[in-house]
């Protein structure tokens, strides 16, 4: 017996949620008929897709196997939808954009609002998020992210480069030592992230330079901006957000100049969804721009 399609949404809902309850309330089910949904489908298959522990729901080996086609039918089934509504000029329905804390907050509002101009039918939700969003768990449709990912099946795209430098205010700089070098950098206070929440190695830009105290911390970028505008410390801001902080000056920049890039990262089978990809290309459009006329105002 052939499972059910509705059966298949069930399942990728508890595999995202690890829960009846969680997939419950996704799917506006009570739990005992996702759990019903659930047996009904590993009969059809003659196989458990789930092994249930005091944690959750976490996948069988036969249920990552399914994993892998229910989510190419998901993808499927989504693309048949917009073929069938036809061609449109403008983008419709919801689409979510995790990414991280500093892309969200100095880069996102004023490119998703444009798009969002263009497309008055179109929902868009940005989740600024201080660790890797997790796409198998649908927490996003797309995401940014400042390296690309070596596992699972997804879809990888470069984005643009972008830059950050040593800054500190205006007010701090009166007031302490004159920085001329590195070595300088051990007298003052640093602001930077926390180091044991830091979720990429990239985002380690204090250990790079040899700093081994962080007195002033946050896993958040806009917490660490507001925390040196303050005449706190010294730390190292993207270039991009200077221009919504006019009190931070750049220092040390014959020494210390750093490159990273965004990238923006998709599920596998994604490209078969002609709304996703006109929105991707309009989002890394949009990136690249905007990260180019921030950047030349510093």
């Amino acid at each position: 017996m052939e499972p059910h399609w509705d059966d298949m949404k069930v399942f990728l809902a508890v595999a995202r949620e690890e829960s009846l309850s969680g997939a419950g309330r996704v799917l506006k089910l009570d739990p005992a008929t996702v759990g019903r949904r659930i047996a009904r489908l590993e009969q059809a298959l003659g196989a458990a897709v789930f092994v249930k522990s005091p944690q959750g729901y976490a996948l069988s080996a036969a249920g990552e196997r399914l994993l892998i086609h229910g989510e190419a039918a998901e993808v499927a089934m989504r693309a048949a939808g917009e073929a069938l509504t036809g061609p449109s000029d403008r983008l419709s329905g919801q689409i979510r954009i995790g990414a991280p804390d500093g892309c969200a907050n100095y880069l996102l509002p004023q490119i998703c609002a444009r798009i969002g101009d263009e497309n008055p039918d179109l929902d868009i939700q940005i989740v600024a998020l201080p660790r890797v969003v997790n796409l198998s768990r649908r927490e996003a449709d797309m995401a940014i992210t400042v390296s690309p990912p070596s596992a699972g099946r997804l879809l990888v795209q470069k984005i643009t480069d972008y830059h950050l430098h040593l800054v500190a205010s205006l007010a701090f700089l009166r007031e302490a030592p004159a920085l001329e070098s590195l070595q300088d950098l051990q007298r003052v206070r640093m602001v930077g992230y926390v180091p044991e929440m830091i979720f990429d190695e990239e985002l380690d830009y204090l250990g790079a330079l040899g700093i081994q105290r962080v007195p002033l911390a946050s896993n958040s970028v806009s917490v660490q901006l507001r925390l040196l505008a303050q005449g706190t410390g010294v730390g190292v801001a993207h270039d991009f957000c200077l221009p919504s902080h006019d009190t931070l000056r750049k220092v040390l920049t014959d020494q210390v100049s750093l490159t990273r890039s965004f990238y923006l990262v998709r599920y596998h089978g994604a490209q078969r969804s002609a709304r996703l990809t006109r929105f991707a290309e309009a989002l890394c459009d949009g990136v690249r721009a905007e990260v180019a006329r921030l950047e030349s105002l510093t």
